[in-house]
C-alpha cells in the first residue's frame, strides 16, 4: 500500500507509475520526483486522472496549437502529434489505454468520426489519432490507464 501524494501538472494527475511488466508489487514505483511524461514507460504503466477544460473559442487556431505544442513538448510528446490537420488536439501514443470519464461531457475526435461520451462511458485507445473535445461549459474529468504498447 502506498499513501503519498498524487502529482500534479497542468490537467494531469498521476496517481501511480509502473517502470517494467510483471511490476514488482513490493516496490515503490510511486510518481514522487517523476518527471511527467504523456506515455508510460517501456514495458510500464500509468495510472491518471486528467481534466478536459471547455473549448476556448476566442482563441484562434494557432493561439490553440502553439498551447497544444508547448504542453506535448513539456511532456516529451513532441512525436505523439502526426496528424493535427483536424484539430490541434488531436494525437497518438505508443500505448493501450482504458478511459472512464468521471464528470461532464466530452467528444473523442478520430480521424474520420467522432464519439459523444457521457460520464461513466469507456474508451479503450490503441494508438488512434484522436482528441479529447470539451464543447460544454464544465471541466469534464476522466481516469485513464497507459500500457505500453506496439503495433505489429
Amino acid at each position: 500500500m502506498s499513501d503519498g501524494p498524487a502529482f500534479e501538472f497542468g490537467r494531469l494527475t498521476e496517481l501511480w507509475v509502473t517502470e517494467s511488466t510483471p511490476s514488482d508489487y513490493g516496490s515503490d514505483d510511486a510518481v514522487a520526483g517523476r518527471k511527467v511524461k504523456l506515455e508510460p514507460p517501456e514495458n510500464g504503466t500509468i495510472f491518471r486522472f486528467f481534466r478536459v477544460e471547455p473549448e476556448d473559442s476566442d482563441k484562434s487556431r494557432e493561439e490553440v496549437d502553439l498551447e497544444v505544442a508547448t504542453a506535448f513538448s513539456v511532456v516529451d510528446a513532441t512525436h505523439c502529434r502526426p496528424d493535427t490537420s483536424r484539430h490541434p488536439r488531436m494525437h497518438t501514443t505508443s500505448s493501450i489505454d482504458y478511459v472512464v470519464l468521471l464528470r461532464g461531457e466530452v467528444t473523442l475526435l478520430l480521424d474520420d468520426d467522432e464519439v459523444s461520451l457521457k460520464p461513466f462511458d469507456v474508451v479503450i485507445q490503441r494508438g488512434t489519432n484522436h482528441a479529447w473535445i470539451n464543447k460544454g461549459t464544465e471541466t469534464a474529468e476522466l481516469v485513464g490507464i497507459l500500457v505500453d504498447a506496439t503495433a505489429r
